[in-house]
C-alpha cells in the first residue's frame, strides 16, 4: 500500500473523543490499487464489526497485530515448543518418529536422509530437525544411533548428520504405532498425511523429559526411571500408592525433599570422592552440566578466592572422572565442601510440568500426568484387542466359508453360470444348507473374496490342518475376548512384560540421597586472600604490599579498620583502599570479640573494654569521645598493662601497671575507668624501653 493511501486509511478511521468523526478534517477517499484492495477490504471489515469506544484509539492495523500475535503465540505453544500428554513430544520429534517408522526395515538409516524425509512434514529448517534426532538417540529410549552423536559428559558435539546414522529401537517399534488407531491430518503442504499424536503405551512425558520456551510460556519436566514409571503405573491400576523422583544421564547425587510432585525444585551434586588427603575425583556430574562447564566453575571460583587447586586433569571417556589435586595445607575433605559451595557441582533445577492437553496448555504434576498416561494405555490396550477381536472374527468367518465351499464342492455350481449374476446366486444358494455354521451372514465381499481362490489351492485343500488353524483363531479369539473382559488386569500383565524385559537395560543413575548436609560457604571458605596495610602510602587491601596487619581472610570476610581519633567502620574486603596514615588497628570484625582501650583527653585518661556489636557497613562510628586520643587498643585482656607518665614538677611517681580484667565489658560508647589525670606518655602490654624495673612500681586500683 503507498504511504498516502495509509495515511488517508488511519486517519479516516481516528475517532474524535466524545462525538462523530470531524467530516472537514477527513480528506478525500482515494482509490485502492489493485494490490491493495485485500488489505482495504480487511480493514473495512474489522473496523465495521468492531464498536465504536469513545476516548479509545484503536486502529485496524493495531487490531490486526494483535491477532496475528495471538495466532504466533498459540502456534509456537502448540506445534513447536510444548510436548503433548498424549505422547510426550514436540511435533518435530513426533514426525522424525513417524518417518522413521515409514523408513524401517531394520536397518541403519543416514540421519541426512531421516533428515530430508522429515523436511517433507516439519515446515521449519533442518537444523532443529538434526539436533532433535541427536537429543533422541542420546536418551536411548526411542532412536537407537551408529556413529558419533556427541558426549552427554564432555558436551562434545554429534559428527555431521551425513556420518551418523539411527534407527527405531524395539521399544519403539512395538509401544508407538498402529496405523489404524492413529489419527492422522494433512501436512503443511497438503501432499502427505502426518499423526495428530502417536498411539503411545509409554509415558513418554514423564520417561524423556524436555524444555520448551514457548512465548510467554515455558516448561520444564525432569526426566525419570522408566522402570520406576512402569512401577507407578502398576500401581496406579492396583489403587496403590506410589512415587516417582526424576533420575538424571548424567547421574549424581539428588535431594528431592522439595519436588512436590514435579512443582518444586530438586537439588543435585556431582559424586565426589576423595582418593587420598590431598586428592579428590569427580565421578559424575549434575544435569545441565557438562564436564567442560564444571572446570570453568571450578576454575573461576579459584579465580575468585573462593577455594585453592594445585591442578585439576580430566580423564573423562565414557565415564566421567575429574581428579582434582589441593595444594599443600588444604584438607581433600574440606575441598569437597567448597567445590559443592562454589561451584557447578551442585545445582538446582526448578519443575514445571506444562503439556498440551485437549489443543491447550495446562500446568500438572507427576502423578497426574502418570494417570492421565495410565488411563490412555488401558484405552489404547482396549483399542486394540477390539480391533484384534474383529480381525480374528474376520479371519474365523472367512476360513469357514472357505472350508464349505471347497469341502462341500460348492465351486462346482458356478461352472455352468454365464453372469456374473448368476454366479454370485449360485454361491448365495449353495450356503443356504449351512446358514448355521456361519460366523455371520455372507456378503457380497465374501463371495468375492471366494470366487478369488485358485485352482492349486482347491486342489491341495488338507483339511486336517486347516481345522488345526481354525481351533489356533479361535483359541486367539477366546483369549482376546477374555483380555476385553479383564481390561485391567491384562494392562497390568502388559506393564510387568515390559518391566521384566527392561528394568536391567535401564537402571536408575542418580541416586537418591535423603538430604543434602547444608555447606556454610562462609564455613568452608578458603583464606585465599593477605590483607595488609601500607603506613607510608596510606592504603590497606589484599593488593596491597605492606609489613602491618597482615591478615589471611575470605572473601567473604569484612574489614574492622579503628582510627587513632578513635573513629572506626566497618568495610567490604578491598582491594586496595586508601585510609590515610592514622589507622590504629586493622581485623575482622566479631559481635562478641572483647576489646581493650586506653585513651586520652586534655583532663584525664581512661580504660575500657567493650564489644563492636553489630555496625552498618562503611558507616563511621566512634569509640571514645571527641577530641580524645587512643593510648592503646588491642584485642582481647593482656593480663598486665604498662602506664608511664610524662616527667613532671613534683612528681614521685612515673610508671605503675594495672590488671585489665577489672573493667568491667560494656559498649563502644562507655566512657571506662579513670587511671589518672596525669598525662600519660605510653601505655603497653610489654615492659618497653625507658621502662626502670628497680623503681617501685605501684599498682592501679579501680574503685
Amino acid at each position: 500500500m503507498s504511504a498516502k493511501n495509509k495515511k488517508d486509511l488511519n486517519q479516516s478511521e481516528l475517532p474524535i473523543e466524545g462525538g462523530e468523526p470531524n467530516a472537514a478534517a477527513t480528506p478525500t477517499p482515494v482509490a485502492p490499487d489493485a494490490g491493495e484492495t485485500h488489505v482495504l477490504a480487511e480493514a473495512v471489515e474489522v473496523v465495521a464489526h468492531k464498536p465504536f469506544v469513545p476516548g479509545k484509539l484503536e486502529l485496524a492495523l493495531h487490531r490486526r497485530v494483535n491477532t496475528s500475535f495471538l495466532e504466533y503465540a498459540s502456534y509456537v505453544i502448540r506445534d513447536r515448543a510444548i510436548p503433548h500428554l498424549a505422547d510426550g513430544v514436540k511435533p518435530v520429534q513426533r514426525r522424525i518418529l513417524y518417518v522413521l517408522k515409514t523408513l524401517d526395515d531394520g536397518r541403519f538409516i543416514k540421519v541426512a536422509s531421516v533428515t530430508g524425509e522429515t523436511m517433507k512434514y516439519h515446515p521449519h529448517g533442518n537444523a532443529s530437525i538434526d539436533d532433535a534426532i541427536v537429543v533422541l538417540a542420546n536418551k536411548r529410549y526411542l532412536i537407537e544411533g551408529q556413529g558419533n552423536f556427541g558426549n552427554i559428559f564432555t558436551g562434545d558435539p554429534a559428527a555431521a548428520p551425513r556420518y551418523i546414522e539411527c534407527r527405531l529401537t524395539d521399544l519403539a517399534r512395538t509401544e508407538l504405532f498402529n496405523k489404524e488407531i492413529t489419527e492422522f491430518i494433512l501436512t503443511y503442504d497438503g501432499r502427505k498425511e502426518e499423526p495428530v499424536t502417536l498411539p503411545s503405551k509409554l509415558p513418554l512425558t514423564l520417561m524423556l523429559g524436555t524444555e520448551g520456551i514457548a512465548v510467554g510460556l515455558a516448561t520444564r519436566i525432569l526426566p525419570h526411571n522408566f522402570p520406576e514409571l512402569l512401577e507407578a503405573q502398576i500401581a496406579i491400576l492396583k489403587n496403590q500408592p506410589f512415587k516417582c523422583l526424576p533420575d538424571f544421564p548424567t547421574g549424581g547425587l539428588m535431594d528431592a525433599r522439595d519436588y512436590q510432585d514435579g512443582k518444586g525444585t530438586v537439588t543435585v551434586r556431582a559424586k565426589i570422592k576423595t582418593k587420598d588427603s590431598s586428592t579428590v575425583v569427580i565421578k559424575d556430574i549434575p544435569p545441565s552440566t557438562t564436564t567442560e562447564s564444571l572446570i570453568a566453575s571450578i576454575e573461576d571460583a579459584t579465580r575468585k578466592g573462593k577455594l585453592k587447586v594445585k591442578s585439576i586433569n580430566d580423564f573423562t571417556s565414557e565415564t566421567v572422572e575429574i581428579e582434582i589435586r589441593c595444594p599443600q595445607g588444604v584438607d581433600a575433605e574440606k575441598l569437597v565442601d567448597a567445590l559443592y559451595a562454589f561451584t557447578d557441582c551442585e545445582v538446582s533445577l526448578t519443575s514445571r510440568i506444562i503439556v498440551i492437553k485437549d489443543n491447550r496448555p495446562v500446568e500438572l504434576t507427576v502423578s497426574e500426568v502418570l494417570r492421565e498416561n495410565t488411563a490412555q494405555l488401558v484405552e489404547l490396550l482396549k483399542r486394540e484387542l477390539e480391533l484384534k477381536q474383529k480381525q480374528l472374527q474376520d479371519e474365523l468367518h472367512y476360513r469357514t466359508l472357505e472350508r464349505i465351499f471347497i469341502e462341500e464342492r460348492i465351486y462346482k455350481l458356478i461352472e455352468k453360470c454365464k453372469t456374473n449374476e448368476a454366479v454370485m446366486a449360485a454361491v448365495y444358494e449353495g450356503f443356504v444348507p449351512f446358514q448355521k455354521q456361519l460366523v455371520r451372514d455372507l456378503a457380497d465381499a465374501d463371495v468375492e473374496k471366494l470366487l478369488q481362490v485358485r485352482i492349486r489351492r482347491i486342489s491341495l485343500f488338507d483339511i486336517n490342518k486347516h481345522r488345526e488353524e481354525m481351533d489356533q483363531v479361535k483359541a486367539d479369539l477366546a483369549d482376546t475376548q477374555k483380555n476385553l473382559k479383564s481390561l485391567t488386569k491384562y494392562a497390568i500383565g502388559h506393564l510387568e512384560t515390559l518391566l521384566e524385559k527392561y528394568r536391567p537395560i535401564y537402571p536408575r543413575l542418580t541416586t537418591k540421597s535423603a538430604r543434602h548436609e547444608e555447606v556454610d560457604v562462609k564455613a568452608v571458605a578458603f583464606k585465599s586472600f593477605k590483607v595488609a596495610y601500607d603506613r607510608e602510602t596510606g592504603y590497606v587491601g589484599y593488593k596491597v604490599s605492606g609489613e602491618e596487619f597482615k591478615l589471611e581472610c575470605t572473601k567473604f570476610d569484612k574489614i574492622l579498620l579503628v582510627f587513632k581519633d578513635g573513629t572506626y567502620k566497618v568495610s567490604e574486603l578491598p582491594e586496595k583502599l586508601f585510609v590515610g596514615q592514622e589507622l590504629f588497628y586493622c581485623g575482622i570484625p566479631d559481635r562478641e570479640k572483647i576489646f581493650t582501650c586506653a585513651y586520652t583527653d586534655r583532663e584525664a585518661s581512661y580504660l575500657k573494654r567493650f564489644t563492636f556489636g553489630g555496625t552498618i557497613l562503611n558507616k563511621a562510628y566512634a569509640c571514645i569521645p571527641e577530641k580524645s586520643r587512643i593510648l592503646y587498643f588491642a584485642p582481647e585482656t593482656p593480663k598486665v598493662l604498662y602506664v608511664r607518665y610524662k616527667p613532671a614538677p613534683h612528681q614521685k611517681i612515673s610508671q605503675q601497671t594495672c590488671d585489665p580484667s577489672q573493667v568491667d565489658v560494656k559498649s563502644p560508647k562507655t566512657l571506662g575507668r579513670q587511671i589518672s589525670i596525669k598525662d600519660i606518655s605510653s601505655v603497653t602490654a610489654e615492659p618497653t624501653r625507658g621502662w626502670d624495673e628497680k623503681e617501685v612500681t605501684t599498682k592501679i586500683v579501680f574503685a
